[in-house]
């Protein structure tokens, strides 16, 4: 009897200590995920000036955005393949690897050519998924969607701290200090990518299932893995309505610097100030409201409340006048945004086998970049020809015909909700 009990306190020590290791992991590649975007969103708000100051116009600079856009769509699947195939450490230390010789790059770049160089590094910088495998990996599909859902609190520290930085380097020591800076903070994700996580962050059972699992191809870009993982029950369903449901306003968003000269008169600084305010609301809706509506509701119920909070959205940027009205939009609009991202990976994560959530995590990421590459043109398009007010009668009639398909079809998903 006293084996039996020395044998069971054993199990549930070793227990405890699993499940440390497992939140401190997590812990980590939040942190990763905090310092690479804090790093990107550093850069990207001073590249404009840089290239400006290159001697490049705006013409040249939406093709310097749409080539970013291009390797981000296309890297974004074969970083997912990588990680499925070598594990989510291997893939986090590409990412950052990538964003080394990407800052690199940069710090050289005294010339239009070297500028557009330093973005093909970009094809593998994909931070954010690697995190998200992480925790795909590492969080049972209960707990799943809180555990993502606090990556947003990444995003929005992100937004604010890079931003200001960025700004804040530029101006007092030089345009390319960020660079610099956003080099030395790579190779410091690299080496924290190295040391804290684990080679294996797949339960046992798991990597068994992916080491034995022949529907994979061994190629790291297969069209016919795309459509394989498409015909899961319910993926396809899931993932159009990601696509379609945030397009109008990623549209807005692409076109948003440009609107915010033309249509709300704001300077510079005050359009920083904006995206600040963004930040905050990013990451009080993500740290605080996410989490707790999905231990409480189905991700179904989420995903119809998302939308439909989208189409409310689409009518208040059809009927604003003013930058104040947009800030009262930016509250359902960053909770719809926030929500509609969180709650859709985790039903395609949850939607595949274990060992395609990386493919699938960066199908999902493709998202971004593939509004970004179209979002110029269209987005031009529909401001210069029908106004501002044309992005919020779109995001509205898209997001209503969404909302009615979701509440007619039968997606075949299973409703869990967070523990």
């Amino acid at each position: 009897m006293n084996a039996k009990t020395s044998s069971g306190g054993e199990e549930e020590a070793s227990g405890m200590r699993n499940e440390a290791k497992r939140r401190q992991v997590i812990r980590v590649a939040y942190v990763i995920a905090a310092l690479d975007l804090t790093l990107l969103f550093m850069q990207l708000g001073v590249m404009p000036y840089l290239a400006k100051s290159l001697g490049l116009d705006s013409v040249g600079f939406g093709y310097l955005q749409t080539i970013f856009g291009v390797l981000q769509l296309v890297g974004g699947y074969i970083f997912g393949r990588f990680a499925d195939q070598f594990g989510a450490r291997a893939a986090l230390i590409l990412s950052c690897a990538s964003g080394s010789i990407f800052f690199l790059l940069i710090s050289f770049a005294t010339n239009i050519p070297l500028l557009f160089l330093s973005r093909l590094p970009s094809v593998f910088m994909h931070g954010m998924p690697g995190a998200q495998k992480v925790i795909t990996d590492m969080t049972p599909p209960s707990q799943r969607a809180g555990a993502l859902g606090k990556l947003g609190l990444c995003f929005g520290v992100g937004i604010i701290a890079g931003s200001a930085m960025g700004g804040v380097l530029s101006t007092k020591f030089g345009i390319y200090v960020p660079a610099y800076v956003g080099l030395v903070g790579s190779l410091i994700n690299t080496l924290i990518a190295m040391v804290w996580i684990p080679s294996q962050t797949k339960p046992k059972s798991d990597r068994h299932m992916t080491e034995h699992s022949t529907s994979q191809s061994g190629s790291l870009f297969s069209i016919r893995e795309i459509v394989r993982l498409m015909k899961f029950p319910g993926v396809m369903e899931v993932f159009i309505v990601k696509v379609f449901a945030g397009l109008p306003i990623g549209l807005f968003m692409i076109m948003f610097s440009i609107i915010s000269m033309d249509f709300f008169g704001l300077e510079a600084v005050e359009s920083g100030y904006l995206m600040s305010y963004f930040g905050v609301l990013q990451m009080v809706v993500q740290g605080l409201v996410v989490g707790k509506l999905a231990s409480h509701c189905t991700e179904m119920t989420l995903l119809r409340l998302s939308v439909f909070v989208f189409a409310g959205v689409g009518l208040g940027m059809a009927l604003m006048r003013t930058v104040w009205h947009y800030c009262i939009i930016a509250v359902p609009l960053v909770f719809a945004f926030s929500m509609l991202a969180t709650i859709t990976d985790s039903i395609l994560t949850k939607a595949v086998p274990s060992s395609d959530t990386g493919a699938m995590l960066g199908i999902c990421a493709s998202v971004q970049p593939l509004t970004r590459t179209v979002g110029p043109t269209i987005g031009g398009v529909l401001y210069k020809q029908f106004g501002v007010s044309s992005f919020g009668y779109l995001q509205l009639m898209v997001n209503l015909g969404l909302f009615v398909y979701l509440l007619k079809s039968k997606i075949p998903l299973g409703e869990m909700k967070s523990q």
